[in-house]
């Protein structure tokens, strides 16, 4: 099944222009599918790129970026890992609480303490 297509207008200098069509007859392609070619070979290196990701991922810890546009350029798995890592920066850490008081000194060190000894002596 063919992915809807959009209409883009855009204007570029003559002389790309030309390099492009000539480019697109010796390949026996037409200048859209030239042009589409280079989009996705452009996109495929930045996504490979680490500043490009790097940058990515700060827009959507920022809220600039939101997950479809991660998940469009960098997959599923990458997405889920920065969704996942952004969740957990979020989120407060849990505090500690204690059911009972602490046990004093005495109580906690009370009775005989255990020493380490080397398993060879043990042995012996």
């Amino acid at each position: 099944m063919s992915e809807e297509k959009t209409r883009v207008d855009f204007n570029a200098p003559r002389s790309l222009v030309e390099r492009a069509d000539r480019a697109a007859d010796l390949l026996d392609i037409s200048r859209t599918q030239l042009l589409i070619d280079a989009l996705q070979d452009e996109l495929a290196e930045l996504t490979n790129n680490d500043e490009f990701r790097n940058r990515l991922e700060q827009a959507y810890y920022d809220g600039r970026a939101d997950y479809q546009t991660i998940e469009d350029l960098l997959g599923t798995e990458a997405a889920m890992r920065v969704k996942l890592l952004r969740d957990s920066i979020d989120r407060a850490p849990p505090e500690p609480v204690l059911d009972d008081e602490l046990p004093s000194d005495d109580e906690f060190y009370e009775g005989e303490v255990e020493t380490w000894s080397d398993s060879d002596e043990s042995d012996a």
